[in-house]
């Protein structure tokens, strides 16, 4: 943790127009989360003082999305990203701590980075500022930074620098650390006299080193400030984060078959020794106990699954969805809101909307609770170790009771006490010889058309 306060400035006031997209930038998800979503929820690991967002264009759905846990300053208009960072001043106040600036389309920062960004800013040599830096397989367009042992010499835009600088390898993730007293000093003092004519933050550094307080670089691995500015830019960081997820679960103790083929949501648990086969999809809201195998092609959200349950292959677990201890959910098997008790068993092609489902039931392949009239919802209750024959169709509201017996091909609209047979269906009429007759009067027909 940091050892002096701290507030973070989140710079999300870009239009993001290379998305093309009628959504914020920075509210794209990764993992099923905004990236916004993603940096504020680091952040309050380390428990900042404060944290404020700078928005700008498209600034409704980023105070809509973020308020009132996080505050909101606007920059209008965008001249810039020291321009930006100075128009959190007012909010903070008074604040007397460390500012820490941050991006909100630089999503995958980790908290332990931030902290390193504080920690050096106080060691002992007091720099003004500290910058994060990466060296990217193409530097592309990015500002340079020019350093020696970890001090900074020169900042400098990728449009104003030399041949010479561009050939530096050593870039700004534009991430910086500062003490508040520093920084609102430097801001004041950033010119916009650059290929741009914009305020630029780094600029502070240059000032700094004016007047004779030199400023830090540490350095990181690319794909932690990798930014998204496209929908190619954003897929390439959720491959990131996916890359990284699975091989934590995998080393928490998991097996995936085929790692690169199971996409997990930002807050799926997965448990001990489990086996997840190829092709699987957690949604938000995923909790897997130890001991549980999840067959290919399966889709899970919002749901809960007990030890040593065995879910698909072709599942689909929808919100609300509870699977119990030692439980089966089988082939083309949906649940929603729905509880299947421990040891019960849905084996093949059934829908179980709304359902409370006791221990060691079995549904039958075919069989699906009609929970909705067009208008409400309505529950079934199956109890411990009832059997629902196959193709039933259960018409709620209604109640299987516990040990009840629901004969094959029924449609219950009436409950079924415990240990009864409940069989709803039409009387079946035989009639000897009617299809041989049947068929040789229209083949009869067809030979005369």
């Amino acid at each position: 943790m940091p050892s002096r306060p701290f507030a973070a400035i989140v710079l999300a006031a870009g239009k993001g127009t290379r998305m093309k997209s009628d959504l914020h930038k920075v509210l794209h998800p990764i993992a099923g989360r905004p990236m916004l979503s993603h940096l504020l929820a680091t952040v309050d690991t380390l428990g900042p003082a404060t944290s404020l967002v700078v928005v700008g264009s498209g600034r409704e759905q980023v105070e809509k999305h973020v308020q009132p846990h996080t505050q909101v300053v606007v920059q209008e208009p965008q001249l810039g990203t020291a321009h930006a960072v100075q128009q959190a001043q007012t909010a903070l106040g008074g604040f007397e701590g460390d500012v820490l600036v941050l991006y909100g389309d630089v999503p995958l920062v980790t908290a332990e980075t931030m902290a390193r960004m504080l920690e050096r800013l106080n060691a002992l040599d007091a720099p003004a500022a500290v910058v994060l830096g990466f060296r990217p397989a193409d530097p592309l367009a990015y500002g340079r930074i020019i350093a020696v042992e970890g001090v900074v010499t020169k900042m400098v835009e990728y449009k104003d620098a030399t041949p010479q600088e561009r050939a530096v390898t050593l870039c700004n993730s534009g991430l910086m650390a500062a003490k508040a007293k520093d920084l609102w000093a430097l801001l004041a003092r950033v010119g916009n006299d650059n290929a741009a004519g914009e305020y630029y933050l780094p600029d502070v550094v240059m000032l700094a080193g004016a007047d004779g307080r030199h400023s830090a670089v540490i350095e990181v691995d690319a794909w932690e400030v990798a930014g998204v500015n496209s929908r190619a830019e954003l897929a390439s960081v959720e491959a990131e984060w996916q890359r990284r997820r699975r091989a934590q679960v995998m080393a928490d103790g998991a097996t995936l078959i085929a790692p690169e083929t199971v996409w997990f949501s930002h807050d799926t648990k997965i448990g001990r020794d489990v086996v997840i086969e190829p092709q699987i999809f957690f949604g938000p809201g995923a909790i897997v106990g130890d001991r549980v195998t999840i067959r290919g092609f399966s889709h899970i959200e919002g749901a809960t699954i007990s030890d040593g349950a065995e879910i698909g292959p072709y599942a689909r677990l929808r919100p609300g969805a509870e699977v119990g201890e030692g439980a089966k959910v089988g082939n083309f098997v949906e649940m929603k809101k729905a509880r299947l008790g421990k040891g019960a068993k849905a084996n093949h092609l059934s829908y179980l909307g709304d359902a409370d489902i006791g221990e060691g039931a079995n549904i039958g392949a075919g069989t699906i609770t009609c929970n909705y009239d067009g208008y409400f919802k309505y529950p079934t209750r199956i109890g411990a170790g009832a059997f629902i024959g196959s193709n039933s169709a259960l018409v709620a509201p209604v109640s299987i009771g516990t040990g009840a017996i629901v004969g094959a091909g029924s449609v219950v609209t009436r409950d079924v006490p415990a240990d009864a047979l409940g069989v709803a269906r039409g009387v079946q009429d035989v009639k000897p010889g009617w299809a041989a007759r049947f068929r040789a009067v229209m083949a009869a027909k067809k030979k005369s058309a």
